[in-house]
């Protein structure tokens, strides 16, 4: 089995990290590749860059079709291109936001989201209102972090996050926390023994998903909305990686 991660922001430092990650939870035979589009914005924080991260990842897809993946983790909470990815893929492709907050509503009857600036907040939200996960979700909270403030020691990144995650079970009353960005994919386990309830990953349940998936031979259907998209100039350039 071959599981192509894509980070979409252009940044290897968390590309780096987040394969490592996934090649601790992927079961022995599962090759796990983990990139980056090289052309992305360094992080992703606002609906321009989840727009302009877009056409890297879906060459990446395209690239990887040609050699024979298997399926797909968009690793940004965002989830941003999964549908047009989706398009282009014959196996599975998982979001993280989408795997995170169905295995927190399996784990808790509720979660909090703590992801990283304000202005993402409202983004998160309308993932969960799209993933029919509104019920369980009782709050989307901001750590007021900068994304690229995940890489670097001395911004104390963990300690926000922990302190976030803290004020989330006391103030929201949830049991489970939901963590918004896959640069914080090396925090979940520490962070779950410390507070003392289930902290979940996208990346790391991403992975497992999309494994089952494909040991049980699923494919993304393609009738209807995720059907292979017609071949048109637009799509060529696409797969071609030039432009105008």
């Amino acid at each position: 089995m071959k599981i192509l991660i894509i980070n979409p922001n252009s940044t290897a430092s968390m590309t780096h990290k987040i394969g490592e990650v996934a090649l601790r939870i992927a079961a022995p035979g599962t090759t796990v590749r983990t990139v980056n589009p090289p052309d992305s914005p360094a992080s992703i924080e606002c609906h321009t860059e989840e727009a302009l991260c877009v056409p890297g990842l879906l060459r990446c897809i395209q690239e990887a079709e040609a050699q024979g993946y298997d399926a797909y983790v968009i690793a940004c909470f965002g989830d941003p291109g999964l549908d047009a990815a989706r398009e282009q893929a014959r196996g599975p492709v998982i979001g993280i936001a989408e795997a995170a907050m169905h295995a927190a509503s399996m784990v808790a009857n509720s979660f909090s989201v703590v992801t990283t600036l304000e202005r993402t907040v409202g983004m998160a939200w309308h993932l969960a209102e799209r993933y029919g996960m509104q019920r369980f979700c009782r709050n989307v909270r901001a750590a007021d972090l900068p994304v690229l403030d995940l890489e670097d020691p001395s911004k104390n990144a963990r300690t926000l996050i922990r302190d976030e995650c803290l004020r989330a079970l006391r103030e929201d009353r949830c049991e489970s926390i939901v963590l918004g960005c896959a640069g914080m994919t090396d925090l979940c386990r520490s962070l779950s023994d410390e507070i003392g309830a289930p902290v979940i990953d996208g990346v790391a349940v991403a992975v497992k998903l999309v494994e089952s998936l494909v040991t049980l031979g699923l494919r993304t259907s393609k009738l209807g909305d995720w059907a292979t998209p017609p071949l048109k100039p637009a799509c060529a350039t696409l797969a071609s990686g030039s432009g105008s």
